[in-house]
């Protein structure tokens, strides 16, 4: 009976076949979706492997539940208790494996516009295949000559190619703002409903953006010290209210009719949380008082336990996959990739006002085709291909560098831990500072130069 299912299945790894699950009952899935799932699942499995070598509590349930651990480590030639596989040498040498994987299918794929050429298929379909070039460039990193000169230059390239990742999800937040603003704006005109409900969702997102501003006020400033602190919360809330101004004020609205006060409370409430996670991240400051030292702008609810701290840390492992995957995924669409180019103000005349508007897809209905035993699978690319394949596999890479750079704590990665992986160090802090004025100067960017260059965003 489950013949067919499992010959759908072999075909799909094994050849050109989408991807479905033997379960008829399951819901209905494109191919494109299928494709970009199964490569997730990729991602997925060598980032939670990065995870777990850079885990030294892993490492000690290794050492002391496997049999015979030290003999298989000297077997293996991975030095004293597999030394040369765990730390952050051997999350850059995983890295560098998939990231060369999506590489070269990236460039494998430039300039696909159809999906029934050799080459989509590769990308397709072939799934075994593909998952033994991977185990193969993942181990390939462990033996590259002269692996200290690799590893300090691959380090820069990670940090570049990270940094261009946290671009692109900060470009997909503007996109996102602006889709928001004008989507529910084009339901107005059917149902006054959506004043209220654009009015309520604006309110309460500046609400969340000054109360953050108070909270970090109050608890990561101090009269005697972290003047970075407050420097930094003035000059992010300051900019912030700049935006809010630019967004309303007449020369803009002229030329962009749809900016409102809903794009600027998002990016605020954005660039507040990144700003509470770079104070997070500083390190600790001390000062002074009574004879004693006194730890100062921190967050009191940390009482040491090491319960609170794996908990806090699987949290933030947890919203660290959910980004990375949000923008791997989600860049990738049709709609999406707009947000690598200039923002334009044009709304469609089909366009539909929606609660969930970011789940609608940008595809027609397509005829569904029987999996033997399984899944219905929607054939969403007989006529050509609905994303760029070779974008796709560029973002990936990108994805891998980022987690890379972000497991082993970008630059302090000689004493980086999973488990300290939301401890403070001054190059994360930059960082995520400095992804607050990016994001800020994206979204600027969008409001004046529609001003600049009139005639390019005419209708």
């Amino acid at each position: 009976m489950c013949e067919p299912c499992y010959l759908s299945q072999l075909a799909c790894c094994c050849g050109s076949a989408a991807c479905s699950l033997c379960c008829g009952c399951c819901p209905k899935i494109k191919q494109s979706t299928s494709t970009r799932f199964m490569y997730t699942l990729f991602f997925m499995l060598v980032t939670v492997t990065c995870v777990i070598m850079m885990s030294p509590t892993v490492e000690t349930a290794m050492q002391e539940n496997i049999p015979f651990y030290t003999e298989m480590c000297n077997k293996l030639n991975a030095g004293e208790n597999c030394s040369t596989l765990v730390g952050y040498s051997a999350v850059y040498k995983v890295c560098f494996g998939m990231a060369c994987f999506f590489f070269l299918f990236s460039v494998f794929t430039i300039r696909v516009r159809t999906s029934t050429g050799c080459r989509a298929a590769v990308h397709n379909g072939f799934w075994f295949f593909k998952f033994v070039a991977l185990l193969a460039c993942c181990a390939g990193g462990f033996f590259l000559p002269n692996q200290e000169r690799f590893l300090e230059v691959w380090r820069y390239v990670g940090a570049a190619g990270g940094f261009l990742f946290i671009i692109i999800q900060l470009m997909l937040l503007v996109q996102f703002a602006h889709r928001w603003n004008q989507n529910w704006s084009s339901g107005v005109k059917y149902n006054k409903i959506w004043y209220a409900a654009l009015a309520l969702v604006t309110l309460v997102l500046f609400s969340v953006a000054v109360g953050a501003l108070v909270f970090m006020i109050m608890f990561y400033t101090d009269p005697e010290a972290c003047f970075l602190n407050k420097l930094f919360l003035g000059v992010n809330g300051g900019l912030c209210f700049i935006v809010s101004l630019l967004a309303i004020s007449p020369c803009i609205q002229t030329f962009q009719p749809t900016s409102g006060l809903l794009q600027s409370a998002i990016i605020s409430v954005y660039v507040m949380y990144l700003t509470f996670s770079a104070l997070a991240s500083k390190p600790i400051e001390m000062v002074e008082r009574n004879g004693k030292n006194v730890t100062v702008c921190v967050f009191p609810y940390n009482s040491g336990l090491q319960s609170e701290t794996n908990i806090v840390t699987g949290i933030g492992t947890a919203i660290l996959f959910g980004c990375i995957l949000y923008s791997c995924l989600i860049s990738t669409t049709k709609r999406s990739s707009t947000a690598l180019q200039v923002y334009r103000n044009d709304m469609p005349e089909n366009e539909r006002a929606r609660c969930c508007f970011c789940c609608v897809d940008d595809t027609e209905d397509y005829d569904d085709e029987k999996t033997a035993g399984g899944q219905n699978v929607k054939y969403d690319e007989r006529d050509g291909t609905i994303y760029s394949y070779c974008y796709f596999h560029f973002v990936f890479f990108l994805g891998s560098l980022y987690v890379m750079m972000t497991v082993t704590n970008w630059f302090h990665y000689e004493n980086a831990k999973i488990e300290r992986l939301l401890e403070g160090s001054w190059s994360v802090f930059w960082i995520k500072m400095a992804s607050c004025w990016v994001c800020l100067f994206l979204y600027m960017w969008t409001l004046l130069v529609p001003m600049l260059f009139p005639k390019r965003f005419q209708a």
